[in-house]
């Protein structure tokens, strides 16, 4: 029987302006200049980190009719940066959210097969949904899709996608120069696709890139969520609080790839996680608690507080009790992403248990309520605890988010990851070119329908 430790798979978030981050301490530097990227993705490499990962925000958010400065998701294009980070790495993989509502298709396939082609075979797609009508009125089709059928959308995106990418062969590129044959006919078959979303049929104009498909990435904890992440992604974003959590997740979706003729290594499980490190585990927890009450200040509580209630509370006093008034039946306070989209009245009802039982003020309940999955303590003890996370197979690594951009995962890297592999849990240098040997995934060959030679 091997010993062999399951090894650790770790990404570098990028972090927008929100309660995740403190934008406001003297540390924290610029959310849209290039360099920050930079730093971060450099960082991220010399770490021997899979990928750098940037989310994206399609509209500014609106709390109570005005931008909400407290978590504004607005920075350059995502593809964009991370096309101008494939010349500043060169093994980091490079994954980016793009919203598969507002998205068709052909462009997206192009978008991805170029960052491939650019980077080397490092590209990474994290598919989101949108039923959000408040950020659709950016778009053409504003608000029109139903939220029941934005897995619908999502799932003829890819498969569209999918078969562009499918289109061309392998070695399509003869470049015959003696007898002027760049590219066989033959070897370039046409793509058509009919469905409730999408009526396609033509050819694609790039050649199959490095890595076939761009790794796939997904977020979402829903069952239906979970079912699209077993039959779509190569990763899965996640989020949860504890190990038995972990567990109970990790076991759930590798559960669902048998189906779909997948194997239990064709998924990989990455929860979102922050950490903190301090010279003994006291000072990591008080350094832990100063940012938490960096991160939900009194205006940050209050403003969650009114995404539940659906009012103004700006009258209540952040460090004392709960509001004595039920939520409002039908409000619009909060325009935009919006955290709690579960019945009002049963999360108030929740957190009000939850403050009662533990004295909890309006400011320390959301603190609570709020905190991600962290490591806290020394470095040898944050390794330890991820690597027990990963061993006991809650999940097979983290998308790290530092609370500082773009030094926060600086410290990591100098001393959290040598500790990883002295356990030896963790790369001392990248095996392989493409973020698909990263992760160890298959490079995909041909598995689409609907692509057929003219």
């Amino acid at each position: 029987m091997s010993n062999q430790r399951k090894q650790i798979h770790l990404a570098a978030h990028f972090p927008g302006v929100n309660n995740t981050t403190v934008w406001s301490d003297p540390e924290s530097r610029s959310q849209v200049d290039f360099a920050s990227f930079v730093h971060l993705a450099e960082t991220a490499e010399r770490g021997l980190f899979d990928f750098f990962f940037l989310a994206e925000g399609l509209r500014l958010r609106e709390h109570r009719g005005r931008i909400h400065d407290l978590d504004v998701v607005g920075r350059p294009d995502t593809l964009t940066v991370l096309g101008a980070l494939a010349g500043a790495t060169t093994r980091l993989g490079l994954a980016g959210t793009i919203n598969t509502t507002f998205n068709e298709p052909y462009e997206l396939a192009r978008q991805f097969a170029s960052l491939d082609h650019l980077s080397g075979g490092r590209a990474a797609w994290n598919m989101v949904t949108s039923s959000d009508a408040f950020t659709g009125e950016n778009f053409r089709r504003g608000g029109y899709l139903d939220k029941a059928d934005r897995y619908v959308r999502a799932g003829e995106v890819i498969q569209g996608a999918r078969k562009f990418w499918d289109s061309w062969d392998q070695d399509a590129l003869h470049i015959d120069r003696a007898r002027g044959v760049f590219a066989p006919d033959q070897s370039i078959r046409e793509v058509t696709h009919s469905g409730a979303q999408f009526d396609i049929r033509g050819r694609f104009n790039i050649p199959r890139s490095p890595q076939g498909h761009p790794v796939l990435l997904q977020a979402g904890d829903s069952d239906e969520g979970r079912e699209f992440g077993a039959a779509q992604a190569d990763a899965i974003f996640t989020i949860h609080g504890s190990l038995e959590d972990g567990q109970a997740f990790y076991a759930d979706v590798k559960g669902r790839l048998a189906k779909y003729g997948r194997g239990h290594n064709d998924l990989k499980v990455l929860p979102a996680a922050t950490f903190v490190l301090g010279d003994s585990a006291a000072d990591a927890a008080e350094r832990a608690d100063h940012i938490r009450h960096q991160q939900v200040g009194p205006q940050t509580a209050i403003a969650f507080l009114e995404q539940v209630w659906g009012r103004d509370l700006s009258g209540y006093d952040p460090d004392g009790p709960l509001p004595d008034v039920e939520p409002a039946e039908d409000s619009t306070i909060t325009r935009g992403r919006v955290r709690h989209a579960k019945d009002p009245r049963e999360i108030a009802g929740q957190w009000r248990a939850k403050a009662e039982a533990e004295k909890l003020s309006i400011r320390e309940l959301i603190i609570a309520v709020t905190t991600r999955q962290q490591f806290v303590g020394t470095p040898t003890e944050v390794a330890e605890e991820i690597d027990r996370y990963v061993q006991a197979d809650a999940c097979d690594g983290f998308i790290l988010v530092p609370h500082l951009t773009p030094a926060g995962l600086d410290e990591f890297v100098e001393k959290v990851v040598p500790e990883l592999q002295n356990r030896g849990s963790f790369r001392s240098e990248y095996s392989g070119t493409t973020l698909r040997s990263h992760l160890g995934l298959r490079h995909p060959h041909h598995q689409t329908e609907g692509v057929r030679a003219s």
